[in-house]
């Protein structure tokens, strides 16, 4: 499939726009989708906003008087079972209070609708304000405050997710897992994803992976798996930062948005992923050269999560272990995406030098290092 051209523009890999990986979605597609929903009757759907997240093509949708919010996938990226799994964890993390939007099912019980290559879900409106709706995935947060109540409701959704014992999705494109983490061979594992996923074979084939494999990941992989092999399974979310979530009047999380890269896994690596996705300023260092990390916002998310859940002194030795590799599986999942999905040869070269290797590079800098003595210290 090529990359589609449009007139309009997303938020891309870098601070800059880029053209949609998918078109817009219009009123007459919407109206069709939205029609045989129950309460939503058939008035013509209108589009109020746009989100500017590029991956997936979504937006807030007015039918008739209801706001609902849509959100339509390739075939080539979600299958409608995935999308099913989503939904069930979403109204059982509900049932144990931990707010999340309703999808709106079929009167049949159906929640994906299938037109065509498209897949489309149907929510409500997330509770609270959506107040970083516009800044891009992965920008620190607004406030120390912010990242504070972010780790305290990260905390909460680990407590809720208890019990929720559905298998882990397999590795796949843009989908997360602990394939590579968990593996006694990486190198192994590696050949077998290639083997069976001619995406990735075709996003790895102009670079030397092996050979970056044992010089730059296998080490750190290495380490990270000898540190966590105890670690209880768990579903997590996967993908914590601040756009994944809306914030009530006092300032506390109010929702909590996109379960797209929700897996089982275990907790701390979900901690790890907040940090890696929100401290660090991964999208500032692309225009710059240079990568500045949120000290205060670090602290504050960690304060958040241990007044909850506390973290022990080998809690935080596995964090530290953890944040140099912890998005190696989806870093390759994204070399398939731009490889095999969208044709943007850029992109795939961005999240396979910049994203996988670079960032594991980045933690045994000064700076890194730094940030993780801070993980270390515990004196948050």
């Amino acid at each position: 499939m090529t990359r589609i051209e449009l007139g309009s523009v997303v938020h891309g890999m870098t601070l800059d726009d880029a053209a949609p990986d998918w078109p817009a979605l219009t009123s007459e597609e919407l109206t069709a989708v939205l029609s045989d929903l129950p309460g939503l009757g058939r008035a013509t759907a209108q589009v109020s906003w746009h989100s500017p997240r590029p991956m997936s093509t979504s937006a807030r949708v007015r039918v008739g008087d209801t706001h609902v919010f849509v959100k339509r996938h390739h075939h080539a990226v979600r299958d409608d079972g995935r999308l099913r799994l989503e939904h069930r964890f979403s109204d059982y993390l509900r049932s144990r209070g931990v707010e999340t939007p309703r999808v709106h099912r079929r009167d049949d019980g159906t929640s994906v609708t299938r037109r065509g290559e498209y897949l489309y879900e149907v929510f409500d409106i997330a509770k609270g304000e959506d107040r970083y709706a516009d800044v891009a995935s992965w920008l620190p947060y607004h406030s120390p405050v912010d990242a504070g109540h972010a780790g305290a409701a990260l905390a909460r959704f680990h407590e809720a997710s208890e019990g929720f014992f559905e298998p882990a999705t397999p590795w796949s494109v843009l989908v997360d897992s602990t394939d590579l983490l968990t593996s006694v061979d990486p190198f192994e594992t590696l050949s077998e994803l290639v083997s069976t996923r001619p995406g990735l074979a075709l996003g790895l084939s102009e670079f030397s992976y092996f050979e970056d494999l044992a010089a730059i990941l296998l080490d750190p992989l290495s380490r990270a798996r000898e540190a966590t092999m105890e670690e209880r399974a768990l579903w997590t979310h996967g993908d914590w930062h601040p756009s994944n979530l809306t914030w009530d009047q006092t300032g506390e999380v109010a929702s909590v948005i996109d379960l797209s890269l929700a897996n089982r896994t275990f907790a701390l690596r979900d901690v790890a992923l907040a940090i890696e996705r929100a401290v660090v300023d991964w999208l500032d260092a692309a225009g710059r050269g240079e990568t500045s990390v949120d000290e205060d916002s670090l602290r504050a998310l960690l304060s958040g999560y241990h007044a909850r859940r506390p973290l022990r002194g080998s809690d935080r030795e596995v964090l530290a272990t953890l944040l140099p590799v912890v998005h190696v599986e989806f870093a390759l999942s994204e070399v398939e995406y731009f490889a095999a999905v969208t044709g943007s040869l850029t992109n795939r070269d961005l999240a396979y030098r910049s994203y996988l290797l670079d960032h594991v590079e980045w933690f045994a800098s000064a700076r890194g290092r730094e940030l993780l003595d801070i993980v270390l210290r515990g004196d948050w």
